[in-house]
């Protein structure tokens, strides 16, 4: 609806994980670098954590960017409830395995010749698990299983674990110190302090055609400091209240998006903010 008012190309706030849109700060950039190396040096088992919003599956998406034809990727994105045999399959088939069978020996054969496949074609697999705060004990021991896959050498699959803070408690569990043990590479990614809430509206809104716009778009410091606030420094978060004080503005008919606007914002999204 604002879009063509404020002579943009697309919404700039858009919520899907789109690595177009990605604006590292530094610790975004630190994360990222983490799990390049823990990928890139084969360490096995890598956990980023992160409060709800905080950016870590567009991480994920940019991961996938950055590595290139040398890795082959399996990307899970809901294993909540999963039994062992599902976690597996649902493994088998982001690898691209099909009619490989239905019980848990068949499936995890299956998988551990594909990556012997890999390996052999001088490639790398990847395995990321997004949402895994949500997966039992038991289809965590799996994973742990899946690591042990390896040649004299290496390791036939690098799992990245991906969840909210409460993943690393559950790893925190007595029957599940071998899985902790074995992970080498963490990290937490935390919200954004407010000069990061200032680039990222900025970044968000130049990948969006701002920068090819003559219509005077900008957030005033008030603006920002409030989204800030509001927001408690979560992308997701301002996102949501980004887009809404733009709607905000095209009804005022006003290029300057201003503190009231993103009150407004904060009222009609009050579900999602303090």
């Amino acid at each position: 609806m604002y879009i063509d008012f404020y002579g943009l190309k697309e919404e700039p706030f858009n919520i899907t994980p789109d690595p177009r849109f990605l604006y590292l700060t530094d610790q975004h950039q630190e994360a990222l670098n983490h799990l390049l190396y823990g990928v890139q040096q084969r360490k096995g088992f890598i956990l980023l954590t992160g409060e709800v919003g905080a950016g870590k599956t567009t991480l994920c998406r940019a991961l996938l960017n950055r590595l290139g034809e040398k890795y082959q990727t399996a990307l899970l994105l809901n294993p909540a409830a999963m039994s062992e045999t599902h976690l597996l399959r649902a493994i088998a088939q982001e690898f691209g395995l099909v009619g490989v069978g239905r019980d848990h020996f068949d499936l995890l054969q299956a998988i551990n010749y594909h990556l012997i496949e890999v390996n052999c074609a001088g490639q790398d697999a990847v395995l990321i698990v997004d949402e895994a705060q949500t997966m039992s004990v038991q289809a965590l021991e799996m994973v742990r299983l899946l690591s042990n896959l390896e040649t004299e050498k290496q390791k036939l699959l690098q799992i990245i674990l991906v969840g909210q803070p409460e993943l690393a408690h559950t790893l925190a569990r007595q029957d599940l110190r071998q899985l902790s043990q074995r992970i080498t590479v963490r990290y937490h990614l935390g919200t954004m302090t407010r000069t990061d809430t200032a680039e990222y509206l900025r970044h968000r809104l130049n990948v969006a055609g701002l920068a090819g716009s003559s219509r005077g778009l900008h957030f005033e410091p008030s603006a920002v400091r409030a989204i800030h606030r509001f927001a408690r420094g979560t992308p997701r978060l301002i996102n949501a209240l980004g887009d809404k004080a733009l709607l905000a503005g095209y009804v005022s008919q006003t290029p300057a998006i201003s503190r009231r606007l993103v009150r407004l914002a904060a009222r009609e999204l009050k579900g999602s903010v303090s």
